[in-house]
């Protein structure tokens, strides 16, 4: 399904309904909208894991502008516009004070869209992200994961993007982005049923990224902010999730780091994940 914003259509899919049935009346349940890091990616690398809150929400996945199946010139590939489309995305639908989640580059577009429009989410989950980035920090892991090798691979990747270091990436350091465990083929899975759009990745990690800083706009947020982070992350150390509950308002911010999870802490400690989850989203 997609939504036309104008200057790009983008492409959300759902699981559970928006109106649940209790007995003779229809019951608004709220809507979790679930948004996939990259850039470049889609939506698909966080399904099957967020389907479960179907339960209880309505799950609404975006494919962002210029990721995926959604369109949009590379000209309007900033975090602002990002964020806004967020909100316009919303307004298209009907979709009111919407739980937001982020993971990753998702977690950057939902802290533009928080801070651009503070009225609008009733609550964040700022997954696996970052305010600010550390490439000395990924730098310094990737080569104790990886050797040497990885490390160059990393720092050729993050100054370059051609179409070899993309692929030199994605076959040796993405794997360390999560610990070894039976659950590692599964993630691999999700990386291969992507749609890949490396020209995405490209123009934001060579550009906007390489010099954003979020921090200031987190002073806006008025919505109440779960952060998750893992310690096995070396894209997103556990000191840029810490940066960012420091940025919130008093009060807003709650931290929940995960010892020996990986990038995105769901999909290595699944059941304590969708606790503190449900916990926050229900509270």
């Amino acid at each position: 399904m997609f939504v036309d914003l104008g200057s790009a259509r983008i492409f959300f899919d759902t699981a559970g309904p928006e109106l649940a049935i209790v007995g003779e009346r229809m019951v608004k349940r709220p809507t979790l909208i679930v948004m996939h890091g990259g850039p470049g990616f889609d939506h698909s690398t966080l399904r099957p894991y967020f389907d479960r809150f179907a339960d209880a929400f309505h799950v609404v996945y975006i494919d962002h502008r210029g990721n995926g199946r959604s369109s949009g010139a590379p000209e309007t590939w900033t975090l602002a516009q990002w964020g806004d489309d967020v909100r316009a995305f919303c307004d298209a639908l009907g979709i009111e004070k919407p739980l937001v989640y982020g993971n990753s580059f998702g977690g950057m577009v939902a802290m533009a869209y928080a801070a651009r429009h503070p009225e609008h989410p009733s609550k964040l989950v700022l997954s696996s992200t970052a305010a600010y980035v550390r490439l000395d920090l990924t730098a310094k892991i990737m080569e104790e994961r990886g050797g040497k090798e990885a490390r160059a691979i990393a720092e050729r990747f993050w100054t370059t993007r051609d179409d070899d270091a993309y692929a030199a990436y994605m076959r040796v350091c993405m794997p360390l982005y999560n610990p070894p465990s039976d659950k590692s083929e599964e993630q691999a899975n999700a990386r291969r049923r992507a749609i890949a759009r490396p020209e995405t990745g490209r123009h934001f990690s060579l550009g906007e990224m390489r010099d954003m800083d979020l921090r200031p706009g987190l002073a806006n947020v008025k919505c109440p902010t779960l952060v998750l982070a893992g310690t096995y992350d070396p894209i997103t150390p556990v000191v840029c999730s810490e940066e960012i509950r420091d940025a919130l308002p008093a009060g807003l911010g709650q931290l929940e780091v995960f010892d020996g999870a990986g990038h995105g802490v769901h999909r290595d400690q699944p059941e304590r994940a969708e606790r503190i989850l449900r916990n926050f989203l229900a509270s």
